[in-house]
């Protein structure tokens, strides 16, 4: 569970309008609040105002601001209404420690370093390990293995990574609109042909849209010998390797330190909740979820969503006027207001998601709308 997520941004002694770009205060906002270990932005702002997402509009709207980035358990917030309302940071006597980050990285490291979501004619291409020093079914930590595909020069370190799951998108009418995040076979010694849906021959793989195929890096490996196969010495791993695994450049590329919280141009008709990262069936706050949308679809890191559930169809028992219930005239229920999430990584058609708030829990399927 996610207990942390991003931070308020705000430089010393700045005085921030509240009535800008629709940000209405709170019915029951507090006149001041001392900000303490653990706040985040999100908790922080709704606590002033109706939509705490509007956050960064507000404080872009004062030409004062200089550094954004340093707040510390101990800082007040006042609210005051000289010349209109305005929240005015008047920092602690005594600073504890180092300013907040603005996410909690190291909760989140997995997430942002070890998980992508790549195109599914990259993964099956890429190169794979197809033997372990002196024939062993695991590998571990200063062994050699053995890998096939690989172009590159001797010292040259690679990323060993494991596809976990791929992403599909249906059409909503259809019986299987929800068959999306499927697991993927991963053991080249239990099945013919590791990382392929219709390993499995249970009728609905390999159907509907491919939005792509999620791997997880679980080691690193350096080119000892070119060839092929090509012997590489296992430097470190999470998990033991084994044959199947995929080959892939280390991701070198650094990820956002700060986010700004954000409401889309717009929301793809067909946008929601397609899985989650560490939740069986339902997601609830501070958890991570994986949604249908992506660079493609102009969301970027921040991109803020509301979650819709949507709403069921029953029979109308009154207006069928009938002594069998549960027969006849039907009515479709209203969506339901979940709550909000916000994303954090972004891909190609995919994207990683925090649950900022919940009201109910969220389930696949889950619709997103434009915050409200």
């Amino acid at each position: 569970m996610i207990r942390k997520t991003i931070v308020l941004l705000a430089s010393m002694l700045v005085t921030v309008a509240v009535y800008a770009a629709g940000a209405q205060l709170r019915a029951n906002h507090p006149d001041s609040y001392t900000v303490r270990r653990g706040d985040t932005l999100w908790g922080i702002s709704a606590k002033f105002l109706a939509k705490p997402w509007l956050w960064p509009e507000i404080w872009q709207a004062n030409p004062q601001v200089r550094n954004p980035h340093l707040i510390y358990p101990g800082d007040v917030l006042n609210l005051s209404f000289i010349n209109g309302p305005s929240l005015r940071l008047e920092p602690g006597v005594h600073r504890e420690g180092e300013a907040i980050p603005a996410i909690p990285l190291d909760q989140l490291k997995m997430f942002l370093k070890d998980m992508r979501v790549m195109d599914s004619n990259s993964v099956s291409s890429a190169p794979y390990v197809v033997g372990l020093e002196e024939n062993r079914l695991r590998g571990a930590v200063g062994q050699n293995i053995y890998v096939r595909g690989l172009q590159g020069e001797p010292g040259q370190r690679w990323a060993i990574v494991r596809p976990s799951h791929v992403f599909r998108g249906f059409d909503e009418n259809k019986a299987d609109a929800d068959l999306v995040a499927h697991d993927l076979d991963s053991n080249a010694a239990m099945v013919n042909a590791p990382w392929r849906e219709d390993s499995r021959n249970d009728g609905h793989y390999g159907k509907g849209d491919d939005l792509g195929v999620e791997v997880s890096v679980i080691g690193t490996a350096e080119t000892l010998r070119t060839g092929d196969p090509s012997t590489l010495l296992l430097l470190d791993s999470t998990k033991e390797i084994r044959s199947g695994d995929r080959i892939m450049p280390v991701d070198d590329k650094p990820y956002d330190a700060f986010y700004y919280p954000h409401p889309p141009k717009s929301v793809p008709a067909d946008a929601k909740v397609i899985g989650f990262a560490d939740a069986l069936d339902a997601a609830g706050s501070r958890q991570v979820v994986l949604l249908s949308v992506g660079s493609r679809d102009g969301v970027d890191n921040g991109t803020t969503f509301s979650i819709s559930e949507p709403g069921e169809t029953i029979h109308d028992d009154v207006a069928s006027n009938s002594w069998n219930r549960g027969v006849g005239k039907t009515v479709k229920l209203p969506d339901e207001y979940v709550g909000h999430v916000m994303v954090f990584r972004t891909f190609d058609r995919v994207s990683y998601g925090l649950v900022m708030d919940s009201l109910r829990p969220v389930h696949v399927g889950g619709r997103l709308i434009l915050p409200e």
